[in-house]
């Protein structure tokens, strides 16, 4: 089966497996991300109905397009300018399409187990760091005594300066 979806201001045509560039979507590699807004489904030849159809694709990354150069000239005028840009996407790859009850929760169900274990591991691995951490902190309080120092002689050095008095314009004579 077949959709097409758009998003990021363009149409994508989908199946399930496909892997596809779009504009930016929020979240991070791994994340399941439902496309809602579906304009046409069809299953070989024959066009189904898209209402209340959803697809369903995981992110695989998130990344930035080919750098486009973007060149401006004006002949015989010395007038140019060059500038460069690189277009944020996210990679997708489609995970179901259909319904949003039958695929959705099957996928977001895998990660939120896979989750746990990961959050754990990460609390135990701050409790072994910080006894390390706490050495570097006592080095780091006597540089914040030092910044206020500098601070100080810099406000004494403003006050010096005065602002440039405007000059009249010099009167013309006729």
């Amino acid at each position: 089966m077949f959709a097409i979806v758009r998003t990021g201001g363009k149409q994508y045509r989908v199946a399930a497996g496909d892997k596809i560039a779009v504009e930016k979507i929020d979240g991070e590699a791994g994340d399941t991300v439902s496309l809602g807004d579906v304009l046409l489904a069809g299953d070989g030849g024959e066009v189904k109905s898209a209402d209340g159809l959803v697809v369903s694709a995981e992110i695989i990354a998130q990344t930035r397009g080919e750098k486009v150069i973007v060149f401006k000239k004006r002949r015989r005028h010395n007038y140019r300018r060059r500038n460069g840009h690189r277009q944020s996407l996210t990679l997708l790859r489609i995970l179901a399409v259909g319904d949003a009850k039958k695929a959705a929760p099957k996928k977001e169900a895998a990660p939120k187990a896979e989750a746990a274990p990961a959050t754990e591991a990460k609390a135990a691995a701050p409790a072994k760091e910080a006894p390390t951490k706490a050495a570097p902190a006592k080095e780091a309080a006597p540089k914040k005594a030092a910044a206020p120092k500098k601070e100080a002689a810099a406000e004494k050095a403003a006050p010096a300066k005065k602002p440039a008095a405007k000059k009249a314009a010099p009167k013309k004579d006729a």
